[in-house]
């Protein structure tokens, strides 16, 4: 089942990406599965940037454990758009992301997502403790 379709408010970041020529499909619009490399992108993109993650050297990796999306409105080439961000549960050792496609400047989402990522440690790939840098930075994205 479908949810509501969600509005900016709800978001506590919004990460800008451009979509690309080749997203679109035979349909004239983003194909739905190019909609989880845009949620990959902004998240991994706002842990490179707002959180201090180095993903080639830090000692844990966050690994998606599971994703979702629901459809509310076609996207195509050459749209621009943002992917609203905020944290719906931060665990021990994972984290539940609320994701939503926004074409810029647009109250309502076109798509919303959820994803969770576990972090483990890069040697052995076992579950570890959300480090506190990023742990802190995760706090800024939980609802107020």
């Amino acid at each position: 089942m479908a949810r509501e379709r969600p509005l900016r408010g709800a978001y506590r970041h919004f990460q800008p990406i451009t979509t690309r020529w080749h997203d679109n499909d035979l349909y004239g619009h983003v194909n739905n599965v190019v909609y989880y490399g845009f949620f990959d992108t902004a998240v991994n993109t706002w842990l490179i940037e707002h959180a201090g993650l180095d993903i080639h050297h830090d000692p844990v990796v966050a690994y998606v454990a599971g994703s979702a999306c629901d459809y509310f409105a076609a996207v195509a080439f050459p749209q621009r758009i943002e992917v609203g961000i905020a944290v719906e549960r931060l665990g021990n050792s994972s984290v539940h992301y609320a994701l939503a496609v926004f074409v810029e400047g647009e109250p309502e989402a076109c798509a919303a997502g959820r994803f969770t990522h576990v972090f483990v440690d890069r040697r052995n790939n076992r579950p570890v403790t959300i480090p506190a840098k990023l742990r802190s930075a995760y706090e800024s994205l939980l609802p107020v």
